[in-house]
Protein backbone atom coordinates (compact mmCIF):
# COMPACT_ATOMS: atom_id res chain seq x y z
CA UNK A 1 0.00 0.00 0.00
CA UNK A 2 1.48 3.30 -1.12
CA UNK A 3 1.14 5.77 1.75
CA UNK A 4 2.85 8.59 -0.10
CA UNK A 5 0.45 10.96 -1.74
CA UNK A 6 1.18 13.66 -4.20
CA UNK A 7 0.89 17.07 -2.44
CA UNK A 8 -2.41 18.69 -3.17
CA UNK A 9 -2.08 21.66 -5.49
CA UNK A 10 -3.42 24.95 -4.10
CA UNK A 11 -6.64 26.10 -5.65
CA UNK A 12 -6.11 29.17 -7.82
CA UNK A 13 -8.21 32.18 -6.89
CA UNK A 14 -11.15 32.89 -9.11
CA UNK A 15 -10.26 35.06 -12.06
CA UNK A 16 -12.29 37.77 -13.76
CA UNK A 17 -15.86 36.96 -14.66
CA UNK A 18 -16.04 34.84 -17.83
CA UNK A 19 -16.81 36.81 -20.96
CA UNK A 20 -19.99 34.84 -21.47
CA UNK A 21 -21.54 35.72 -18.10
CA UNK A 22 -24.64 37.91 -18.19
CA UNK A 23 -23.89 41.61 -17.67
CA UNK A 24 -25.41 43.37 -14.68
CA UNK A 25 -26.56 46.99 -14.42
CA UNK A 26 -23.40 47.69 -12.39
CA UNK A 27 -21.27 46.26 -15.21
CA UNK A 28 -22.97 48.52 -17.75
CA UNK A 29 -22.67 51.59 -15.52
CA UNK A 30 -18.94 50.92 -15.00
CA UNK A 31 -18.36 50.93 -18.77
CA UNK A 32 -20.59 54.00 -19.22
CA UNK A 33 -18.48 55.85 -16.61
CA UNK A 34 -15.30 55.19 -18.62
CA UNK A 35 -17.00 56.45 -21.78
CA UNK A 36 -18.23 59.58 -19.99
CA UNK A 37 -14.69 60.42 -18.91
CA UNK A 38 -13.35 59.72 -22.40
CA UNK A 39 -15.69 62.18 -24.12
CA UNK A 40 -15.04 64.83 -21.43
CA UNK A 41 -11.29 64.48 -22.00
CA UNK A 42 -11.67 64.64 -25.79
CA UNK A 43 -10.64 61.02 -26.39
CA UNK A 44 -14.00 60.29 -28.05
CA UNK A 45 -16.18 62.51 -30.21
CA UNK A 46 -19.82 62.98 -29.26
CA UNK A 47 -20.78 60.71 -32.16
CA UNK A 48 -18.43 57.93 -31.04
CA UNK A 49 -19.69 58.30 -27.47
CA UNK A 50 -23.31 58.00 -28.57
CA UNK A 51 -22.58 54.86 -30.61
CA UNK A 52 -20.73 53.16 -27.78
CA UNK A 53 -23.26 54.08 -25.09
CA UNK A 54 -26.01 52.62 -27.27
CA UNK A 55 -24.02 49.36 -27.48
CA UNK A 56 -23.41 49.40 -23.71
CA UNK A 57 -27.10 49.27 -22.90
CA UNK A 58 -27.78 46.68 -25.61
CA UNK A 59 -25.03 44.36 -24.35
CA UNK A 60 -26.16 41.11 -22.74
CA UNK A 61 -22.78 39.70 -21.63
CA UNK A 62 -19.58 40.99 -20.03
CA UNK A 63 -17.70 39.96 -23.17
CA UNK A 64 -19.71 42.43 -25.23
CA UNK A 65 -18.88 45.31 -22.87
CA UNK A 66 -15.10 45.13 -22.54
CA UNK A 67 -14.23 45.79 -26.24
CA UNK A 68 -16.08 49.12 -26.00
CA UNK A 69 -13.40 50.54 -23.66
CA UNK A 70 -10.39 48.48 -24.74
CA UNK A 71 -8.72 51.54 -26.31
CA UNK A 72 -9.44 53.84 -23.33
CA UNK A 73 -7.66 54.34 -19.99
CA UNK A 74 -9.33 53.35 -16.75
CA UNK A 75 -11.10 56.07 -14.74
CA UNK A 76 -8.70 58.23 -12.76
CA UNK A 77 -5.82 57.59 -15.16
CA UNK A 78 -2.71 59.74 -15.51
CA UNK A 79 -4.41 62.35 -17.68
CA UNK A 80 -6.78 63.49 -14.96
CA UNK A 81 -5.58 66.22 -12.65
CA UNK A 82 -5.53 65.00 -9.04
CA UNK A 83 -7.05 68.19 -7.70
CA UNK A 84 -9.79 68.55 -10.28
CA UNK A 85 -12.99 69.58 -8.49
CA UNK A 86 -15.07 67.88 -11.17
CA UNK A 87 -13.71 64.40 -10.56
CA UNK A 88 -16.45 61.75 -10.22
CA UNK A 89 -16.82 62.23 -6.47
CA UNK A 90 -20.60 62.32 -6.29
CA UNK A 91 -21.54 58.87 -7.55
CA UNK A 92 -22.22 59.69 -11.20
CA UNK A 93 -22.51 55.96 -11.83
CA UNK A 94 -25.79 55.84 -9.91
CA UNK A 95 -29.15 55.28 -11.56
CA UNK A 96 -30.25 57.63 -14.31
CA UNK A 97 -32.97 60.19 -13.72
CA UNK A 98 -35.94 59.61 -16.04
CA UNK A 99 -38.21 62.42 -17.26
CA UNK A 100 -41.20 61.05 -19.17
CA UNK A 101 -44.05 62.96 -20.81
CA UNK A 102 -46.79 60.92 -22.53
CA UNK A 103 -49.68 63.15 -23.60
CA UNK A 104 -48.46 65.46 -20.84
CA UNK A 105 -45.60 67.72 -19.75
CA UNK A 106 -42.57 67.16 -17.52
CA UNK A 107 -40.29 69.94 -16.23
CA UNK A 108 -37.04 69.96 -14.27
CA UNK A 109 -35.78 73.40 -13.25
CA UNK A 110 -34.55 75.44 -10.33
CA UNK A 111 -31.79 74.54 -7.88
CA UNK A 112 -31.16 70.82 -8.15
CA UNK A 113 -28.17 68.52 -8.33
CA UNK A 114 -27.61 67.15 -11.82
CA UNK A 115 -26.73 63.47 -12.01
CA UNK A 116 -24.33 61.86 -14.47
CA UNK A 117 -27.10 60.62 -16.74
CA UNK A 118 -30.65 61.76 -17.53
CA UNK A 119 -33.12 60.12 -19.89
CA UNK A 120 -35.83 62.35 -21.39
CA UNK A 121 -38.71 60.81 -23.35
CA UNK A 122 -41.61 62.74 -24.89
CA UNK A 123 -44.51 61.04 -26.70
CA UNK A 124 -47.22 63.51 -27.72
CA UNK A 125 -45.92 65.60 -24.83
CA UNK A 126 -43.12 67.96 -23.79
CA UNK A 127 -40.08 67.72 -21.53
CA UNK A 128 -38.22 70.82 -20.36
CA UNK A 129 -34.82 70.55 -18.64
CA UNK A 130 -33.42 73.84 -17.34
CA UNK A 131 -29.85 73.58 -16.05
CA UNK A 132 -29.24 77.30 -15.59
CA UNK A 133 -29.55 77.12 -11.77
CA UNK A 134 -28.53 73.49 -11.34
CA UNK A 135 -25.58 72.23 -9.27
CA UNK A 136 -23.13 70.08 -11.21
CA UNK A 137 -21.59 67.39 -8.99
CA UNK A 138 -19.48 65.88 -11.77
CA UNK A 139 -17.78 67.27 -14.84
CA UNK A 140 -19.78 65.35 -17.46
CA UNK A 141 -23.55 65.11 -17.74
CA UNK A 142 -25.13 63.01 -20.49
CA UNK A 143 -28.75 63.58 -21.52
CA UNK A 144 -30.36 60.97 -23.76
CA UNK A 145 -33.36 62.66 -25.38
CA UNK A 146 -36.09 60.98 -27.43
CA UNK A 147 -39.04 62.85 -28.91
CA UNK A 148 -41.88 61.21 -30.85
CA UNK A 149 -44.62 63.65 -31.88
CA UNK A 150 -43.43 65.76 -28.97
CA UNK A 151 -40.63 68.05 -27.81
CA UNK A 152 -37.61 67.99 -25.52
CA UNK A 153 -36.09 71.38 -24.68
CA UNK A 154 -32.80 71.72 -22.79
CA UNK A 155 -31.39 75.02 -21.53
CA UNK A 156 -27.87 75.45 -20.17
CA UNK A 157 -25.80 78.35 -18.76
CA UNK A 158 -23.57 80.21 -21.19
CA UNK A 159 -20.30 79.36 -19.43
CA UNK A 160 -20.36 75.56 -19.71
CA UNK A 161 -19.58 73.29 -22.69
CA UNK A 162 -22.51 71.89 -24.66
CA UNK A 163 -22.11 69.11 -27.21
CA UNK A 164 -24.46 66.69 -28.89
CA UNK A 165 -25.24 64.17 -31.56
CA UNK A 166 -28.60 63.05 -32.89
CA UNK A 167 -31.01 62.67 -35.76
CA UNK A 168 -34.33 64.17 -36.74
CA UNK A 169 -36.71 62.02 -38.80
CA UNK A 170 -39.43 64.30 -40.16
CA UNK A 171 -38.48 66.37 -37.15
CA UNK A 172 -35.76 68.55 -35.67
CA UNK A 173 -32.68 67.67 -33.61
CA UNK A 174 -30.66 70.79 -32.82
CA UNK A 175 -27.82 71.31 -30.34
CA UNK A 176 -26.09 74.70 -30.27
CA UNK A 177 -22.49 73.60 -29.67
CA UNK A 178 -20.74 75.63 -26.99
CA UNK A 179 -17.17 75.39 -25.69
CA UNK A 180 -16.32 77.00 -22.36
CA UNK A 181 -13.08 78.92 -21.94
CA UNK A 182 -12.64 77.11 -18.61
CA UNK A 183 -11.14 73.64 -19.27
CA UNK A 184 -12.71 72.33 -16.05
CA UNK A 185 -16.22 73.69 -16.66
CA UNK A 186 -19.09 71.17 -16.72
CA UNK A 187 -19.73 69.42 -20.03
CA UNK A 188 -23.28 68.56 -21.10
CA UNK A 189 -23.65 66.04 -23.94
CA UNK A 190 -27.08 65.62 -25.53
CA UNK A 191 -27.69 62.48 -27.60
CA UNK A 192 -30.88 61.11 -29.12
CA UNK A 193 -33.37 61.51 -31.94
CA UNK A 194 -36.74 62.96 -32.80
CA UNK A 195 -39.50 61.52 -34.99
CA UNK A 196 -42.14 64.04 -36.07
CA UNK A 197 -40.98 66.08 -33.09
CA UNK A 198 -38.12 68.21 -31.83
CA UNK A 199 -35.11 68.02 -29.55
CA UNK A 200 -33.39 71.35 -28.88
CA UNK A 201 -30.49 72.21 -26.59
CA UNK A 202 -29.08 75.71 -26.35
CA UNK A 203 -27.56 78.20 -23.89
CA UNK A 204 -29.91 80.61 -22.15
CA UNK A 205 -28.73 84.15 -22.77
CA UNK A 206 -27.45 85.94 -19.70
CA UNK A 207 -27.46 82.84 -17.48
CA UNK A 208 -24.07 81.96 -15.97
CA UNK A 209 -22.83 79.70 -13.22
CA UNK A 210 -20.79 81.97 -10.97
CA UNK A 211 -17.65 80.69 -9.27
CA UNK A 212 -17.94 77.19 -10.68
CA UNK A 213 -15.30 75.50 -8.50
CA UNK A 214 -16.21 77.29 -5.26
CA UNK A 215 -19.88 76.51 -5.75
CA UNK A 216 -19.20 72.81 -6.15
CA UNK A 217 -16.91 72.61 -3.10
CA UNK A 218 -19.45 74.48 -0.95
CA UNK A 219 -22.28 72.22 -2.07
CA UNK A 220 -20.24 69.12 -1.19
CA UNK A 221 -19.20 70.54 2.18
CA UNK A 222 -15.48 70.82 1.32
Amino acid sequence: MDLEKQPQQPVAPAGPAPAGIRASDADRDRIADILREAVAEGRLTAEEHAERVDLVYRAKTVGELEPLVQDLPAPGGGTRQAGSPYADITGASGPAENLVAVFSGSTRRGRWRVGGRTNAFALFGSVEIDLTEALFGQRLTVINATSIFGSVEIKVPENISLRGSGTGVFGNFEVDTLESADPEAPVVVVNGYSVFGSVEAKPKRGKLIANLHQQLRKHLGH
